[in-house]
């Protein structure tokens, strides 16, 4: 019989709770700020980042989990587990996945690593199912199966209300002529395919707010949502109407609204959201 453990970087928005609840081992990043180096929910939590960047002189830089640490949490997952399975963010984010490839390559356990193509909550949907079917004594093969459907299925747009992060940090490199030549600029971002791209750009929130009524609107319409993440940076006055429009319109659907990671904090900037959902 399977027995399944299963790891996720510390880009995954995951509640504590959860965490506990489905035994799911997290591999943190690494965050320097000002000279100061953090190891992500070790000495320093998502509200503390965010406070220390706000107030930083210089743009927070995120280092991806040394071998070092992926094997030290690999080490402690017990020997009667057949296999493990780390479920790691999009490389358009990061290059995490590359340590893990390394560190599977390595160990002598069956380390198997899946591009779970997302981040923070829409990560999270394929941690939470993979966890539970492991909990159930399912293969790797069944929870691969379902992880396919899930991440077909998943839909990731994030509001930037200030490109100045995004754009120091290379992750809309291709972008940038045409994007710093513009002031007051807002945009839209969709995660897919392991892609990072421009929805909408525009002059000021209007633009935002404008497309995520239109998202709202193509929530509606759907009849199958399983879940549904609002992550945020450090400002909740968009992220409270969002919440209410949703409660309005998709009332018995699970909503888990929290503070992002340092990594994605760091990238999009303060002001910045993601509103992440899934469907069967």
């Amino acid at each position: 019989m399977s027995k399944v453990k299963i790891l996720a970087d510390s880009s995954v928005q995951l509640t504590p709770e959860e965490i506990e609840k489905y035994d799911i081992s997290i591999v943190p990043l690494t965050i320097s700020i000002d000279e100061k180096t953090y190891v992500d929910g070790v000495n320093i939590t998502r509200e503390e980042f965010v406070r220390e960047m706000d107030s930083s002189k210089d743009l927070p830089k995120t280092s991806q989990p040394s071998i070092g640490t992926f094997m030290d949490i690999i080490d402690k997952v017990p020997d009667d587990y057949t296999d493990i399975l780390a479920l790691i963010m999009t490389p358009s984010i990061s290059g995490t996945i590359n340590a893990a490839r390394q560190v599977a390559d390595m160990v002598d356990r069956n380390v198997e690593v899946i591009d779970t193509e997302f981040t923070d909550r829409a990560q999270g949907f394929q941690v939470i199912q993979a966890a539970k079917m492991a909990q159930a004594g399912k293969s790797v093969a069944e929870i691969k199966k379902a992880l396919d459907e899930i991440r077909e299925h998943t839909y990731l747009y994030m509001g930037v209300t200030s490109i100045e992060n995004i754009l120091r940090g290379g992750r809309l490199s291709r972008f940038a002529g045409t994007l710093s030549t513009l002031l007051n600029i807002n945009l839209v971002l969709t995660v897919k395919n392991n892609s990072l791209n421009i929805a909408k750009r525009g002059r000021g929130r209007k633009t935002i707010e404008k497309y995520m009524n239109n998202v709202m609107e193509e929530i509606k319409g759907l009849k199958n949502i399983k879940a549904v993440g609002i992550s945020y940076v450090d400002k909740m006055d968009y992220v409270n109407e969002l919440k209410a429009k949703l409660e309005e319109i998709i009332p018995d659907v699970p909503l888990l609204i929290r503070v992002t990671s340092p990594v994605i904090a760091t990238h999009a900037g303060s002001g910045a959201f993601a509103i992440e959902f899934y469907t069967e």
